[in-house]
C-alpha cells in the first residue's frame, strides 16, 4: 500500500526470511563462524542460542549456502516429537528407507548407522540441524546424544547443530544432561543489534527495496526504534512496516517519533481499552506519588523528633543489602536494572568485587603510575582469563567472573557474577547484590566474561609434550592427588606420553577437550579437583 508512495519496489520489512534482504551484523557473522568451525570439525555437537527474532534462522540459512556440495542435510523444524518420531524424521530427511509402521528405536538407529557408514565411505558429510531445540524433551535429547555414538575410529559420522532460545542453555546445564553438554564443541549466543547496527539494518533493507530518495527514518527515530525494539530484528521489521503505513496514511514524507510510537503500540497489541486503562493507571500513579510525598514528609518529621528523643540509644545494625530469595523475599529479581550510569564505573566496581572474592584489595587504576586489574591480580599469583561461552561453560569452570550485560535500552554495564545455581544467580551491581533468575542473565548476556585463575609455579604458557621444570612437578603432584597415588620420583620430570595419557583421561572426565594440552581451563579444573580454597560459583549441590 505504501510502496508507490515512498518509491519502493518491494516491501522492505517483511518478516519472512528473504535472502535478498539478508543483513549480517557483527554478531551474525560471528555466530556463522562458530557454526562453520563446529561443522568443519568431527566432534559431534554445535549449539546456537538467541532470543526470539534475533536471526538464528537467518544464520542457519547462511550456513546452508556455505555447506560443501558433498554434504547430506537433515532439517528438523518441529522438535515437539517423541524419540521414535525424531528418528523417523531423520530417516525421512536423509532419504533412509525403513519398514512402514516401524516404531523400534533399534531399527531406526541401525538404518541410520548403515546410511552414515555408506556416506562416510563415499567421502560425504552428514549434518542434522534441529530448530527450536528448546522444545525437545529430556528423553529425546538423550536420544540425540546417542546418535553421536555412531562413529568410526577417526571421526563422528553425524554432525548435529542445535538451534534454540536461551532456555536451551539452561536445559543443557541440568545434571542429567551433562553428558550431552560435554560433547558440545562450539557454541554461540546471538544477541540483539546495537543502536548503530539498527540504523544500518534499516538503511540496508530500504536500499534493497529500491529507496533512492531521502531518509525515511531520521537518526532520532532510529534511536527510539532501538529502544522500542531492543535491537531484535523481527520487532524492528514489524514496527517499521506499521510506521511506514502510518506515515503514508498521514501524508508524511518520513517517519517521525510520534508515528513510530503509534506503530509500536499497534505492533505490541495495545487496544483502545488498554490505552484507557493505561491513562487511568497514569493518573492513579500521580495520586500515589503525591500521597507518598505526604507520608515521606510526615515520616521525616517524626524521625527527626525520634532521633532527638533517642540520642542515647545505640545505632541499629544495618540489614544486609541483598535482594532476592536468599534475603527472605518470595520472588527473585526478574529484571536486571543497571547502575544509573551503566557505562561509568560499573566495570571497575565489578572487578573490585571479584578481587574481594579472592581476598585481594583492589587499587583504583590511574593512567599514570597505576596498575590494571590484571596486573594487580598477577602480583598475587593470579592471571586473567578472557573468554566467551554460556552459563553451562561457566558452571563447568566454576569460578566467579565479571560479565558484561545489557539493559532494555541497549546500554552495557558490568557485573560480578558471584554464585550460579540451578535457577538463580547472585550478581553485584554497584554497591548492591541481587539474586536473579538465571534466564535473565542468559537473556542479557552476550557470553563474554573475565575471571581469575591461580597460576602454577614458573608457568610460561600451555604445558605440552616435552615440557620440563617445576610446572611439570606441580602437574604430577596435582594428578597424584586426583588419582590417589604417590607422586613420581626423579629430579627433572618431563611431560611425557604416560603423563599425557593421565591428563587426557582427566580432561575427558571433566568434560574438556581431551588433547593433553594443559591450559588455563585444565589448570582451573585441577585446582577444583584437589579441593583448593579458591572461590567457587557453586558447590556442586542443587540450590533452588
Amino acid at each position: 500500500m505504501y510502496r508507490e508512495y515512498f518509491g519502493l519496489k518491494e516491501s522492505p520489512f517483511s518478516i519472512s526470511p528473504d535472502p535478498a534482504f539478508l543483513y549480517m551484523s557483527e554478531g551474525h557473522c560471528e555466530a556463522l563462524a562458530h557454526l562453520m568451525f563446529g561443522m568443519n570439525g568431527d566432534s559431534g555437537f554445535v549449539l546456537l542460542t538467541g532470543e526470539v527474532g534475533t536471526g538464528k534462522t537467518t544464520v542457519c540459512r547462511c550456513l546452508l549456502e556455505r555447506i560443501p556440495v558433498n554434504s547430506d542435510i537433515a532439517f528438523v523444524l518441529n522438535p515437539k516429537v517423541t524419540a521414535e518420531e525424531l528418528l523417523a524424521t531423520v530417516c525421512e530427511e536423509f532419504g533412509i528407507h525403513y519398514a512402514e509402521g516401524n516404531t523400534s528405536i533399534k531399527v531406526f538407529v541401525d538404518n541410520i548407522n548403515v546410511f552414515l557408514l555408506d556416506a562416510h565411505a563415499k567421502g560425504r558429510k552428514a549434518v542434522l540441524i534441529i530448530e527450536e531445540a528448546q522444545n525437545l524433551g529430556l528423553d529425546v535429547l538423550e536420544q540425540v546424544r546417542l546418535l553421536t555414538n555412531l562413529e568410526t575410529n577417526e571421526r563422528k559420522l553425524l554432525q548435529i547443530i542445535m538451534v534454540g532460545q536461551p532456555e536451551l542453555q539452561e536445559m543443557l546445564s541440568r545434571w542429567e544432561l551433562r553428558q550431552l553438554a560435554q560433547r558440545i564443541t562450539a557454541r554461540y549466543h546471538l544477541g540483539p543489534l546495537s543502536k548503530e547496527e539498527v540504523g544500518a539494518y534499516v538503511k540496508h533493507r530500504l536500499t534493497i527495496a529500491g529507496l533512492t530518495r531521502g531518509e525515511l527514518f531520521p537518526s532520532r527515530t532510529i534511536s527510539r526504534l532501538f529502544r522500542l525494539s531492543g535491537g531484535i530484528p523481527r520487532l524492528i521489521n514489524v514496527i517499521c512496516d506499521r510506521a511506514l503505513l502510518g506515515a503514508y496514511v498521514q501524508g508524511k514524507e518520513r517517519v517521525d517519533t510520534s508515528t513510530l510510537l503509534s506503530a509500536a503500540r499497534e505492533a505490541f497489541g495495545e487496544t483502545r481499552d488498554q490505552r484507557k486503562q493505561r491513562k487511568k493507571y497514569r493518573w492513579a500513579s500521580v495520586g500515589f506519588v503525591l500521597l507518598a510525598c505526604v507520608f515521606f514528609l510526615t515520616g521525616n518529621y517524626v524521625s527527626q523528633r525520634s532521633r532527638i528523643a533517642a540520642i542515647t540509644m545505640p545505632e541499629p545494625i544495618p540489614q544486609n543489602n541483598i535482594r532476592g530469595p536468599e534475603a527472605g523475599s518470595q520472588h527473585m529479581d526478574m529484571l536486571l536494572r543497571p547502575l544509573e550510569r551503566p557505562g561509568q564505573g560499573s566495570e571497575e566496581m565489578a572487578y573490585q568485587k571479584l578481587l574481594n572474592r579472592w581476598h585481594i584489595t583492589y587499587l583504583a587504576y590511574r593512567p599514570q603510575g597505576g596498575r590494571t586489574v590484571c596486573e594487580q591480580a598477577l602480583m598475587q599469583g593470579l592471571s586473567c582469563l578472557h573468554n566467551k561461552g554460556d552459563l553451562s561453560s561457566l558452571r563447568s569452570i566454576n569460578r566467579p567472573a565479571v560479565v558484561k550485560l545489557f539493559d532494555d535500552q541497549g546500554g552495557e554495564f558490568s557485573s560480578a557474577l558471584i554464585t550460579l545455581r540451578d535457577r538463580s544467580a547472585t550478581l553485584t551491581m554497584g554497591d548492591e547484590t541481587r539474586v536473579v533468575d538465571v534466564q535473565e542473565v542468559a537473556r542479557r548476556w552476550a557470553g563474554d566474561y573475565v575471571l581469575f585463575w591461580r597460576v602454577p609455579p614458573e608457568y610460561q604458557g600451555d604445558i605440552k609434550r616435552g615440557s620440563r621444570g617445576p610446572v611439570v612437578r606441580w602437574l604430577d603432584t596435582q594428578l597424584s592427588r586426583v588419582q590417589g597415588r604417590t607422586p613420581r620420583g626423579g629430579g627433572n620430570l618431563v611431560y611425557d606420553d604416560a603423563m599425557i595419557k593421565q591428563v587426557e583421561e582427566f580432561q575427558r572426565v571433566e568434560g574438556l577437550a581431551p588433547n593433553g594440552v594443559i591450559g588455563p581451563e585444565t589448570i582451573i579444573h585441577l585446582h577444583t579437583a584437589v579441593g583448593s580454597d579458591e572461590p567457587l560459583l557453586h558447590d556442586g549441590k542443587e540450590a533452588r
